[in-house]
């Protein structure tokens, strides 16, 4: 990443003015991967095909063998409740990093409650919201009741793809990111936003987005970035930069192209690409700001 791109993000997270989307990533080393979850549940159900780590896919299977979807999500956050939390005393931490930053509004794709976790550990006071997608549309109406006000002392944490505190809520399936993306499209197309609220659309349009935690192999980022072209499009004046690990599973000189090619795609929506794993960005963040 180039050094103006790193000026802007250290100065934009100093003021405030930057919204985080915070991905699996942030949580490496404390939950399972979503290749991890997905071979566990293939065995679990005995998942006939062959890739066995597509995790939407092998939710599909496990929905439709249980004939319950909402149980097996339950069990799912069964499974990551019992995985503990980060260490958030840990100067490291992804999300203590995070939190020490005047910055009133979180956008996650994680189920977790991490990053709420770590607010209060700051003495902040942090108010969950879980995006509607799986409502109806009379009761997506009246779920986020009042309007949001953010600030950085009471920040939002806002749950695109559902939290541990409502099962129905998780995004995990192929049909559940299918229903998100075509509830959001329908969104996107309605003056009246049920899915975002309006309040919340400045954190969205005004300000640079920093995507951590995101793989550009995995469904979730691409449902997420495609679902945020428009918002993007409609962002002229503001740069944004992306954590990705490099692609997998390359030799040097192919990774180099690749890395090359994801770049100059990017950098068509004003994308900033940093190469390298969370714990690597946050390294680097931390001595940029002076706190080692």
């Amino acid at each position: 990443m180039k050094e103006l791109d790193w000026q802007r993000l250290v100065a934009g997270l100093e003021s405030g003015d930057c919204t985080p989307f915070i991905g699996a990533g942030m949580c490496s080393g404390i939950l399972p991967t979503g290749r991890e979850l997905s071979a566990e549940w293939a065995r679990r159900v005995r998942y006939p095909f062959e890739d066995k780590t597509a995790l939407p896919e092998v939710m599909d299977f496990a929905a439709i063998h249980n004939g319950d979807a909402v149980f097996v999500k339950q069990e799912v956050l069964k499974r990551l409740a019992g995985c503990g939390t980060p260490d958030f005393d840990d100067p490291h931490e992804p999300h203590a990093l995070l939190a020490k930053f005047p910055l009133a509004v979180y956008f996650t794709t994680n189920y977790d409650k991490f990053m709420s976790q770590a607010l209060t550990k700051e003495k902040k006071q942090p108010k969950g919201v879980i995006c509607p997608w799986y409502l109806s549309s009379a009761d997506m109406a009246a779920h986020f009741g009042e309007p949001l006000r953010p600030t950085a002392g009471e920040p939002v944490v806002f749950h695109l793809h559902g939290s541990m505190d409502e099962p129905r809520s998780l995004v995990l399936s192929r049909s559940d990111y299918v229903s998100f993306l075509i509830n959001l499209s329908k969104d996107y197309a309605s003056d009246d936003r049920k899915l975002v609220p309006v309040s919340l659309r400045p954190w969205l349009t005004d300000r640079p987005l920093l995507f951590i935690g995101y793989s550009l192999q995995d469904w979730t980022f691409n449902v997420l970035f495609q679902g945020l072209r428009q918002t993007l499009s409609e962002v002229h004046l503001r740069r944004h930069v992306s954590v990705q690990l490099p692609p997998p599973d390359l030799p040097p000189h192919r990774r180099r192209q690749a890395q090359s090619y994801l770049t100059k795609y990017f950098d068509r929506w004003k994308i900033s690409i940093y190469w390298g794993t969370v714990n690597d960005f946050c390294a680097e963040l931390r001595l940029r700001m002076g706190w080692v």
